[in-house]
């Protein structure tokens, strides 16, 4: 067995840390590892920003890949390479590719317009076939 021991380290002073102090400013967010006078210290300091300050909603990250919506993406460029459909080899799937997807799946009647793919491959176009 085993064993791990984490010791930290404060960023200040060097001598031993009894914490980690996460903080944010400017969109960024940081993370210190002090002894306790040093956090109390930075807390202090602190506190009278924080008292005038109101919480900020969490930017958050955006959607979550999972393999399932990778490989279901990877199906519909497939399906609309087939169809000789214009689609980017990679980002955002446009709207009306995934419609028309859904569409082929449930056997509906596709809409009336299609990109087609333009001479140039794997660029998009969203030119109209004449």
């Amino acid at each position: 067995m085993q064993r791990v021991e984490v010791q930290l380290e404060d960023d200040l002073t060097g001598g031993p840390a009894d914490e980690t102090v996460e903080f944010g400013i400017d969109g960024r967010t940081y993370a210190v590892d002090l002894n306790a006078r040093h956090a109390a210290e930075f807390r202090r300091q602190l506190a009278r920003f924080v008292e005038h300050a109101r919480p900020a909603r969490s930017r958050g990250r955006g959607t979550i890949r999972t393999a399932a919506s990778r490989q279901r993406s990877r199906q519909i460029r497939a399906w609309a390479e087939q169809q000789g459909l214009v689609v980017a080899e990679h980002g955002r799937l446009p709207g009306n590719i995934i419609h028309e997807f859904e569409a082929a799946r449930s056997g509906s009647p596709a809409p009336a317009h299609r990109s087609r793919r333009s001479p140039a491959k794997g660029k998009s176009s969203t030119k109209r076939p004449q």
